[in-house]
């Protein structure tokens, strides 16, 4: 914890405070402090701690919507990365572009928390038998656990991100992001999904929703906010960023 006090102080001190000087002629011309930074815990830290440790801060709405442009440079389709993969793909005959991303983007840490999630979906459709493809409601024999931010897009395991899928559909998808509707279509078995995940595994599943989606809100109507984050999630990603969007 000393050390993620020490990289927190370091952040708002020295980048956050200088940036922007140049033009502004003042500190934190750009980020902004808000939040106060509540007492460290004695027990052992994890991201959410971090987070809900460290404050907030702010930067100006016209510098946030040209940060969204920036950002399609650098994680988007009109990224540097993506679009030497397309080269790749278009040279190299029997290569996808998928698997391209794949192997230039992977991280073994985040592979094997995957590998975690797959052996809990499993577990828990073992248990309650009845599984169905979160896209189609079809009835499953075997499944894919689709990641429904593809992985190569957010580098993301969290298990509301990891949901079962037939191979079929699944590979339909593949690198493509949801469209809001077809979300909506599905929030229902999305929610059952959820629900069931809740149950299991009630401390990871509360902790990685909060961080990725729900932010500061409470967990009252967990489900409904989940989802509307997750909508516009990916239509950022698909309107801002230029990913494309999937539809059945």
């Amino acid at each position: 914890m000393d050390l993620a006090q020490k990289l927190r102080r370091t952040i708002v001190e020295m980048p956050m405070r200088y940036i922007g000087g140049s033009f502004s002629n003042g500190h934190y011309s750009i980020y902004k402090k808000e939040g106060a930074s509540k007492p460290r815990p004695k027990a052992s830290i994890d991201l959410g701690i971090m987070i809900a440790c460290s404050g907030t801060f702010s930067i100006p709405l016209n510098y946030y919507h040209a940060f969204q442009v920036l950002g399609s440079f650098i994680g988007g389709q009109d990224s540097i990365l993506f679009k030497w993969a397309e080269f790749s793909t278009d040279r190299g005959g029997e290569l996808q572009l998928e698997t391209v991303l794949h192997h230039v983007l992977r991280s073994p840490v985040m592979e094997r928390d995957a590998e975690e999630s797959k052996r809990l979906y499993r577990q828990l459709l073992a248990e309650t038998g009845n599984g169905q493809c979160v896209w189609t409601g079809a009835g499953l024999q075997t499944y894919d656990v689709d990641h429904v931010i593809p992985f190569s897009i957010w580098k993301n395991n969290d298990l509301w991100n990891l949901l079962p899928s037939s191979s079929a559909v699944n590979n339909n998808k593949r690198d493509k992001i949801p469209a809001p509707l077809m979300l909506e279509r599905c929030a229902g078995r999305i929610g059952q999904y959820w629900e069931r995940l809740a149950r299991a595994q009630p401390q990871r599943f509360r902790k990685e929703l909060q961080v990725s989606l729900l932010g500061d809100r409470t967990m009252q109507h967990w489900q409904r906010d989940a989802l509307s984050q997750l909508q516009e999630n990916c239509h950022y990603l698909i309107n801002s960023r230029g990913f494309e969007p999937w539809h059945i």
